[in-house]
């Protein structure tokens, strides 16, 4: 019986005989039941602890009988915690104040003395009411987060390569399970669409999916954001929020650019992972999560590792299965039905009356090396078709003279040249090639610090 017991309860009142008597009656029935005699203290004790209902008293010393303290320590209590289930009591059965409290926010009203049996049904309710407001309130969250991503134009991942066979081979294996999944891949080569289709295809797929960039969350916003924050735990912490692990409870989170997260916070997030549950950021007791970790980096982690700019025991715990993403240039493929899709697309969405693209294009942009992959190739399909005049896309649409010349070989640039991120590329591919890779080494020659080097690398699809 005593497993069964749920909900935590805060009776503030001045009579301690009272208290006593209420505590050892109601503790048989809840997971926890805190009394207090000075409501000076609520909102301490609001604070430290997550009270499912408060049993709060109308008068106290200071006013024996017109409930104006009771008033002014219920808004109080709904001014910390909005979501706050409050039930007032009092010795005066004044019809029209149990209507005003329950006008400004009280749940309920009882009298005293109380029959146990009235009082555990009152308390029942409000518990249920509380559990109620909580999912509301998750929900919520849910919702906003899954609003940022409405956008997801591509839910589906196409390609008929072989390399991208063996990837939905690998999707299918994974889906089903709950092993933690680290997907590896070049910026624009759909990281984030074999994520989401991991989740549909998942136990999981009921629930949300809830995706986070690592690389764009700043130093003081890391934990409020991934682990969520109480009201007025820092300045624009105006109401309590659920982090993402929150979110995401008994769904599936992903964590985009995890290779950019700074040495620091990776403690963090490996405690939370470890550990299964998350403190909101100006709490004292922890939250249970219950999720299933995708994550996604274009970041040589495995040499990371080595230089000890990532923890091996994250990558140890993040990493059940591996799914390597090829880039574009190694499915060349699929770029003629990637390109079709993005075609009908973007006709329909711009009215254009444009059906395919010429042979003469899909042959040049198979030989085009596509640094930024499959995510240049649509927004080089999209300006095409807002630009073109014709009913089949040209060469001439796409501008591949222009992206030729980003193309141009080793061999064919000289210093006369002077074209400087040319020149920059060719160096930070031959400083790779001499030292094997090694990423300190390599920025250590060329002069730049570790970071300055990895936006390098991303930023020429090295």
């Amino acid at each position: 019986m005593n497993e069964q017991r749920i909900g935590k309860i805060l009776i503030v009142d001045d009579n301690e005989d009272l208290l006593k008597a209420a505590k050892i009656f109601l503790k048989r029935h809840f997971a926890q039941v805190d009394t207090e005699t000075n409501p000076d203290l609520l909102p301490i004790l609001t604070h430290n602890e997550n009270y499912d209902v408060i049993l709060l008293d109308m008068n106290f010393t200071k006013d024996v009988s017109s409930g104006q303290e009771g008033f002014y320590w219920l808004d109080r209590i709904l001014e910390l915690d909005p979501s706050a289930v409050v039930v007032l009591i009092t010795a005066y059965g004044d019809v029209n104040l149990a209507v005003k409290a329950i006008k400004e926010g009280a749940t309920d009203f009882v009298l005293k003395p109380w029959e146990n049996e009235r009082l555990l049904a009152t308390l029942n309710s409000a518990l249920q009411l509380r559990q109620k407001k909580l999912e509301v309130n998750l929900l919520r969250d849910q919702k906003q987060t899954l609003q940022q991503d409405i956008d997801n134009k591509f839910k589906d991942i196409i390609g008929q390569s072989p390399a991208m066979q063996k990837v939905f081979e690998t999707i299918e294996r994974v889906a089903t399970t709950d092993a933690n999944v680290l997907i590896l891949g070049e910026n624009g080569t759909g990281k984030e669409l074999v994520a989401r289709a991991i989740h549909r295809h998942s136990k999981r797929r009921r629930e949300a999916f809830v995706g986070v960039d690592l690389g764009a969350i700043t130093t003081t916003l890391f934990e409020s954001e991934l682990f969520g924050h109480k009201k007025g735990s820092f300045t624009d912490a105006k109401e309590d929020r659920a982090g993402r692990f929150e979110q995401a409870h008994k769904g599936t989170l992903f964590l985009d650019e995890i290779g950019n997260l700074p040495i620091n916070m990776q403690s963090k997030l490996l405690a939370a992972l470890q550990n299964r549950q998350v403190t909101r950021v100006g709490a004292n007791k922890a939250t249970e999560v219950d999720i299933r970790l995708i994550s996604a980096t274009n970041m040589p982690v495995y040499n990371m590792v080595y230089d000890n700019s990532f923890r091996q025991d994250l990558l140890y715990r993040i990493n059940t299965i591996e799914i390597t993403l090829p880039p574009l240039r190694e499915r060349v493929e699929d770029i003629s039905l990637l390109a079709d899709h993005f075609i009908s697309y973007y006709s329909k969405k711009y009215n254009k009356d444009i059906r395919k693209a010429s042979e003469p294009l899909i042959k040049r942009m198979t030989k085009y090396h596509w640094p930024g992959n499959i995510r240049e190739l649509q927004h080089s399909i999209e300006r095409a078709v807002i630009m073109s005049n014709h009913n089949v896309l040209q060469p001439e649409d796409l501008f591949l003279q222009k992206m030729g010349q980003a193309e141009k070989s080793e061999e064919n640039v000289s210093l006369d040249h002077l074209n400087i991120e040319d020149v920059e590329r060719i160096l930070i591919r031959k400083a790779l090639q001499k030292h094997n890779g090694h990423i300190t080494r390599a920025a250590e020659e060329l002069g730049l610090t570790r970071s300055s080097l990895y936006r390098r690398l991303e930023k020429y699809g090295l």
